[in-house]
Formats: C-alpha cells, sequence, structure tokens
C-alpha cells in the first residue's frame, strides 16, 4: 500500500534517540578543536594570503592592494633567486647529511658494544636541545679570533677561515651545525628500523654466503625503506622551516636567507616589507604542500612495507 511505504521510507530515515544523543557528544567534544584549529590555523592562513596582495609596510595605517606584485617580485628578482638557490643547497644538504651520516652511526650504535646505552643518549641530546642554546655554542666554536676550530688551527699554522664574513662559508657553517643537531634523531629512526629487521632472513643470507655489505644492500636497505620514506618526509619539512639556528648565527643573512628566513628578515629587519613577506611565506606554504603531496604519490609506491 502506497501509506505503508511511506511509513516505511519515515522509519529508515529516522533518528534514534541513541543516534541523536552519540551526534550531540561528538560536537560537544569536536566543536571546541575545531574552533582553536580554526582560530589558530585558518584564519590566520587566509588572512596572510590577503596580506600577500598588499603593498603594506609595518606601522603604516594604510596599505594599498598591488594584487600579485609581491609574487611577481619575488619569482622575478635576483634576490629571490638567490633566495631560492639558498634553499635548494641548504635543504639538500641538511637532509641528505642527516640521513646518510644518520644511518651510518645507527649502524654502529646497533652493534653489541659496551656502553652503547650511553651513545645512544649522547648521539640523540642534541636533537632535544634548544637551537638557540646550539646555535651560541657554535658561534664560539666557529669565531675566527676566540674561537675554538680558530684556535686548534692556529695551532698547527694555518688561519680560521672568514665564517661570518663569506656568503658561502656562512652557509656551510649553518649546514654543519644543522647536520649535527639532527642527525640523532635519524639514528634512532633508523636504530628502530635496525632492531625489527627479520632476524631469520639475515641469518638466512649469511648461510648463503652473503657478505655484510651485501646483506645491508640487497636486505636490510630495502627494508628500512620505510623508515627512509618517513624521515625523508620529516627531514624535508623541517629543514625547509629552520628558523631558529639561522637567526642565532647568521642575523642579518649573508648567504643564508632560505624562504623563511627571507620572509623574516623582509617583515622585521630593515625593510619590514610586510605584504612581500607575507608572499614569500605562501609561497613557503606551497612548496611544504606540494613536496609532501609528492612524496605521498610518488615516492611511497617504492616504499616496502613488511
Amino acid at each position: 500500500m502506497p501509506g505503508e511505504e511511506v511509513a516505511g521510507r519515515r522509519r529508515r530515515w529516522q533518528i534514534s534517540p541513541r543516534t541523536r544523543r552519540e551526534w550531540w557528544v561528538f560536537v560537544l567534544f569536536a566543536l571546541p578543536n575545531l574552533a582553536l584549529i580554526t582560530t589558530f590555523t585558518y584564519v590566520p592562513l587566509f588572512t596572510n594570503v590577503y596580506y600577500s596582495t598588499l603593498n603594506l609596510t609595518i606601522g603604516s595605517a594604510t596599505a594599498v592592494s598591488v594584487g600579485l606584485q609581491n609574487y611577481t617580485t619575488f619569482f622575478t628578482s635576483p634576490n629571490g633567486l638567490a633566495v631560492w638557490r639558498t634553499t635548494a643547497i641548504f635543504t639538500v644538504a641538511t637532509v641528505g647529511g642527516s640521513i646518510v651520516i644518520g644511518l651510518l652511526v645507527s649502524l654502529v650504535l646497533n652493534q653489541n658494544l659496551r656502553g652503547r646505552t650511553v651513545a645512544r643518549a649522547a648521539v640523540f641530546s642534541p636533537y632535544v636541545l634548544s637551537g638557540v642554546g646550539v646555535g651560541l655554542v657554535w658561534l664560539f666554536i666557529f669565531d675566527p679570533v676566540f674561537g675554538v676550530l680558530g684556535h686548534l688551527l692556529r695551532s698547527v699554522g694555518l688561519t680560521s677561515p672568514e665564517w661570518f664574513l663569506d656568503p658561502d662559508l656562512s652557509l656551510a657553517m649553518v649546514i654543519i651545525v644543522y647536520v649535527w643537531k639532527n642527525l640523532g634523531y635519524c639514528a634512532v629512526v633508523y636504530l628502530a628500523g635496525l632492531q625489527s629487521l627479520p632476524r631469520d632472513v639475515m641469518e638466512a643470507a649469511a648461510l648463503d654466503g652473503a657478505g655484510a655489505f651485501s646483506r645491508f644492500t640487497r636486505i636490510a636497505l630495502p627494508l628500512l625503506s620505510p623508515s627512509t620514506f618517513f624521515l625523508l618526509i620529516t627531514c624535508i619539512l623541517n629543514s625547509l622551516q629552520a628558523f631558529d639556528l639561522l637567526r642565532i648565527m647568521t642575523p642579518l643573512g649573508n648567504g643564508t636567507n632560505t624562504l623563511i628566513f627571507e620572509a623574516y628578515l623582509q617583515s622585521f629587519g630593515a625593510y619590514q616589507r610586510a605584504g612581500y613577506s607575507a608572499a614569500i611565506a605562501v609561497v613557503l606554504f606551497a612548496v611544504l604542500l606540494i613536496m609532501t603531496l609528492v612524496q605521498l604519490r610518488f615516492v611511497e609506491k617504492r616504499v616496502h612495507y613488511a
């Protein structure tokens, strides 16, 4: 009957009191988190996008809309091209150095050696230290007059390089410090991966005559691909957002102007170009998003999950 069909449809679409109660509980708990995320993440994000279209100076009461001029200036000016070059060199060097050296250190820490627990703690401890404190300590080491490195070089008849005056040396200096600070993180992640490798597979390969190098390159390294993939994503994101070491060791840039540091210098440095700085920040956000999506889309296909 038509009336029975309509009643049946109403019963199917009717929400039970229990479901309605669970829905309101979900809203009660989720709404504060959504409000916080919206207030402190999405509102600043879209506000920054709007500021990037303005000729805005910090302290100025007015701003003029310039459309995409800030982006055009950044992508076409020599200074913008230099920032891209510095960002690429810094990211590739720090990510590659941290992962490669971290892997080698993890192989040593995975051996049954006396004092390995203390060694593991010593390797990982720089990662949890304040970047400001680490930068200040290394400033003393690299100082050409009073630094430890300069004293060691003079003791063997050499002169200390001008780390803070030469842009290339300044970039090399912050890369060395950043790799030193973060290699412990990569080593711990790789160490966990090494300890989870199937022992029966490694022992079977050894019985078949495979040497240590062959077992590492043909068995262990492919099985460590999930750890490598995880480190690749996190290290790239961290390197692109590295700021504290750069700010402490090279306050005015001088060859260390990565995207995030250039955004800071343009806004809070001598220029105080808030609109131009906002455009660089938007570009950095787009780079981070694209890098993450590309890795998830293409690099993960080469990962072998056990």
